[in-house]
């Protein structure tokens, strides 16, 4: 979401002149995008900001700006903490930006809306090739450990038009590859006064002409329906590849997150999704460490993920936010077992990406191309798998299929065949 969000002040800068730039100190506005979902993205952002007050000291007249998930409400005490900076501003109420960039305010569009049609540059100065689209903010569910709710509200649903016309937008921009975004992505519609969901909406975006991918994310496993699923199995553009987070598996861990479900009910969507999509990759997030967590809870967990043998975990170690519910317990684990914890997944991790990816050799697999370093472009299978090739052609943006000829277990080489499209 952040990523979305960042896209759109983008685009409002770039349409009135403004072109990113790597080097904060060529830049004639600093936007930071924060990120609070755990205490130590709060602390980047904060050690951020406090970096930049010699850049803003040598350039006063450069506007310094603040939104994202940081509590931009609290002006007064952010302007104690921070006193440096120009503008903070919430997510929603993209047009304060006029505050300190008053050339917004000449733009013949409403500012709520011109970002949704309108494609970024990367740094390179090409038009990206895929994009993430909002579809739902907020978020109704209270887990006892996310701020998220707290920051950015109960669910609000975009109308299925203003999505559908912005997808249609992206893609006359160049866009093959777009991803829904939500904080609970599919409890989408539940709150609109026409009655929709995210079954409805994915085959409407999967009828935008020349889209070629689709994905969303992220959703939560009381909402995954066998409808959404078999959208997924049955529409073209829809990849085969979903992000659907346990967190722990653990019953009684999973009672006091507050997530709502059981073990059960997420291996069951997990294997009714491999049902109708054989070759699925599957995505999770695990949270270690929570508070009471024993060993046996955590072994719980580990033996869930190697049962499941999911293709990539999202670790996190726990930390507790101020605000939550979680945040008034004891914090009894100690970082070192938490570390330890994190390690003894990712060590699984890396083995069942080994396995996996083996089994991957000599197929050949379907990329579209994001990128050119270091001599080779580099772009994702539908299933969301990395891979880099060498290639003399210009194929930024194209679909190339790809035959593998070496593994590892966080990406794949391969050499191209056929004719890019």
């Amino acid at each position: 979401m952040n990523e979305a969000d960042s896209s759109k002040v983008a685009a409002m800068l770039q349409e009135v002149g403004y072109r990113p730039t790597a080097d904060e100190g060529d830049a004639d506005i600093v936007v930071l995008n924060s990120c609070v979902v755990r205490q130590a993205a709060e602390d980047k952002v904060s050690g951020k900001l406090n970096a930049l007050i010699k850049l803003k000291r040598e350039k006063p007249e450069m506007p310094l700006v603040l939104t994202g998930c940081m509590d931009t409400k609290q002006q007064k005490q952010l302007t104690e903490r921070f006193p440096h900076v120009d503008l903070f501003f919430d997510p929603s109420d993209f047009g304060k930006l006029q505050k300190v960039v008053p050339e917004l305010a000449d733009l013949d569009d409403d500012l709520a809306q011109l970002p949704h049609y309108y494609v970024p540059e990367t740094e390179a100065g090409n038009a990206a090739v895929a994009a993430y689209v909002p579809i739902i903010y907020g978020c109704n569910f209270l887990c006892s450990y996310c701020i998220v709710p707290y920051r950015r509200g109960r669910e609000q649903s975009r109308p299925m038009g203003d999505i559908v016309r912005e997808v249609e937008s992206l893609v006359a921009g160049g866009v093959r590859e777009v991803t829904l975004l939500g904080q609970t992505v599919n409890a989408y519609g539940r709150d609109l006064s026409e009655p929709c969901g995210l079954t409805e909406l994915l085959r409407a975006v999967d009828a935008v002409p020349g889209l070629e991918r689709l994905r969303f994310l992220t959703s939560h496993p009381k909402y995954m329906s066998d409808e959404i699923i078999d959208a997924m199995a049955s529409l073209r553009t829809a990849c085969e590849h979903m992000n659907l987070p346990v967190q722990a598996g653990d019953n009684e861990v999973l009672r006091r997150m507050r997530r709502t479900y059981t073990r059960d009910l997420w291996q069951e969507r997990i294997a009714f999704t491999r049902d109708r999509m054989p070759d699925v990759t599957i995505a999770t997030d695990i949270i270690v460490g929570f508070p009471g967590e024993t060993e046996v809870q955590f072994m719980q967990t580990y033996d869930l993920l190697e049962e499941t043998a999911v293709d990539k975990v999202h670790l996190a170690m726990y930390s507790p936010r101020p605000g939550t519910l979680s945040a008034r317990w004891e914090d009894d684990i100690p970082l070192e077992e938490k570390r330890r914890r994190h390690q003894v997944l990712e060590q699984l991790q890396s083995r069942l990406l080994t396995e996996r990816n083996a089994r991957r050799l000599g197929e050949t697999r379907e990329v579209l191309v994001e990128g050119h370093a270091k001599g080779r472009w580099s772009g994702r299978t539908r299933g969301n798998t990395l891979v880099h090739f060498a290639d003399t052609r210009d194929v930024l943006g194209k679909l190339v299929d790809v035959r593998i000829t070496k593994t590892s277990p966080w990406f794949l080489l391969g050499e191209p065949v056929g004719t890019p499209h």
